[in-house]
């Protein structure tokens, strides 16, 4: 199995970057809590902790240790964009706004932004690439996969003592069983995205009164 590894942000130091940010989203699929995104700029290719991978291949616990070690010797930021905005806007258009408001966060703006996926935030400042499965090829789309996990996740768990019955401390707000049948009997509640169809069918159906 490969690993991400450095070549990205060395091409793009090679051109003459000198801060190289990596940046990626989590939350796009959830129906209820916000889209997350995470920018992060890497200390260099020799100073990094083994095992920085793709989120979504890590543990719980190595991805914890991982966010503090990223935290600590990195120049981060996370930025959430919250139900209101994801029904407004889309969640294509909201998972790229709060890619755009986490590279604006960094203590100083890169040079350069690599961004998983295919596409580019239309109003990042910054000159930018996309990378396709960036968070599993590219060191600091990774380190910023992780970030973005684990402080969504951990928004989830506050909001699931707010909520229980939903099960978000253990789904982070997807739609499990659980959460869908949640959804049907304890209602929808203010974290939920009224424009994702389960959550939407569910308004339909409800009467008048219950709204």
């Amino acid at each position: 199995m490969s690993l991400p590894d450095f070549s990205h942000e060395a091409a793009a130091i090679a051109r003459g970057a000198r801060r190289v940010a990596g940046v990626d989203e989590v939350g796009r699929g959830p129906l209820a809590g916000p889209v997350t995104a995470a920018a992060v700029v890497l200390p260099g290719a020799a100073d990094l902790p083994a095992g920085l991978n793709d989120s979504k291949k890590l543990g719980a616990a190595r991805r914890e240790m991982l966010a503090a070690w990223i935290m600590a010797h990195c120049d981060w930021s996370v930025a959430h964009v919250e139900v209101a905005e994801i029904d407004l806007l889309n969640i294509h258009h909201a998972a790229h706004l709060a890619m755009c408001r986490a590279v604006a966060g960094l203590r100083e703006a890169p040079c350069h932004v690599l961004v998983d996926g295919n596409r580019l935030p239309r109003d990042l400042a910054p000159p930018a690439e996309a990378v396709v499965k960036g968070d599993a090829r590219c060191l600091s789309i990774a380190a910023a996969s992780i970030l973005a996990k684990v402080l969504r996740d951990r928004i989830m768990v506050d909001l699931a003592q707010q909520h229980p019955g939903y099960g978000w401390e253990a789904n982070a707000g997807y739609p499990t069983p659980q959460h869908l049948a949640a959804l049907l009997d304890l209602g929808v509640t203010p974290h939920h995205r009224r424009s994702f169809r389960p959550v939407h069918n569910i308004l339909c159906k409800a009467p008048p009164s219950t709204l």
